[in-house]
């Protein structure tokens, strides 16, 4: 059944989401600060909107993938923002990768205007979203994540609901906790291979096959040796994203060396100019 659905932020992640979206036969209705971004879509049949109160006041489900918590906490809470306009019985989806803190703080706030949210920040970089085989972590109410399910299987493969509120960004915590050591795994073992005088592709095809085979070396390697360091994933935002596992971590009194050593290489990469580049760009600390 078609809906109204409503999608800030078309970035490289969004822009693919919402074809899907179109795709699948909904209407929806899309704002983007750059709004040059937009113009794709809307030639596909999706509806510009001005600002995102403008966006929420024409939809019935309404999805956020911005850069930042600051944008999710301006994009929701300020001048011309989601709660200015939305309405009892929208659903708020918020798929940014941000802090638990501020998901409980959108879902507290929804629920006093009897609005319902969703935090469901997504893993698959932009050839899941392309491909329309994102993970989706999800936190909130069940109620809620029953209603808005099946529009969130329209772009990934897994969608789970892994508790209250905030669940679902420590969830995607949990994960890129993960792919900091395989990132950094990926690229030692390029450097060590090449160092030892190996061949590069060869033995990444081998090692690929058995134990040391991951989602990163899979999908990063290639570009790596095709000298492609266009950002399915941007150096920054995983710096940001960094910070806010080992920010909780520090809650919890949880120690994570390794996470913190991933952040502190991505945050060299970032001062030599990297910031704007993919995370498989971490090699070039090695190889110019």
């Amino acid at each position: 059944m078609s809906k109204k659905i409503g999608f800030i932020g078309t970035g490289v992640m969004g822009s693919s989401m919402v074809e899907h979206l179109l795709d699948a036969g909904h209407e929806v209705y899309v704002y983007n600060r750059t709004k040059s971004k937009t113009d794709p879509l809307v030639s596909k049949g999706a509806i510009w909107q001005g600002s995102p109160a403008a966006v929420t006041k024409k939809s019935d489900i309404i999805i956020t993938i911005v850069g930042y918590p600051k944008d999710v906490e301006n994009t929701h809470f300020g001048e011309d923002g989601i709660f200015e306009t939305a309405k009892p019985g929208d659903i708020l989806i918020d798929m940014t990768t941000s802090t638990p803190s501020l998901a409980v703080k959108i879902y507290e706030a929804a629920k006093q205007r009897q609005i319902e949210s969703l935090d469901a920040p997504v893993s698959g970089g932009d050839k899941g979203a392309k491909n329309g085989t994102l993970t989706t972590m999800v936190g909130g109410e069940r109620a809620t994540f029953e209603k808005a399910k099946e529009i969130l299987e329209v772009f990934s493969s897994k969608v789970m609901l892994q508790g209250p509120a905030g669940s679902g960004q420590h969830t995607k915590m949990a994960n890129q906790i993960m792919i900091a050591s395989t990132m950094v795994g990926m690229t030692e073992l390029m450097v060590y291979a090449k160092k030892a005088g190996l061949n590069v592709e060869s033995v990444i095809e081998q090692v690929g096959s058995g134990a040391a085979g991951n989602w990163s070396l899979t999908n990063y390697s290639p570009r790596i040796l095709q000298k492609d360091y266009s950002p399915g994933f941007f150096v920054k935002h995983f710096i940001k994203d960094l910070n806010i596992a080992l920010d909780e971590a520090e809650k919890m009194e949880l120690a994570l060396p390794g996470t913190k050593l991933a952040r502190d290489l991505y945050q060299q990469l970032a001062e030599s100019r990297h910031a704007e580049d993919g995370t498989q760009a971490l090699i070039k600390l090695w190889w110019n």
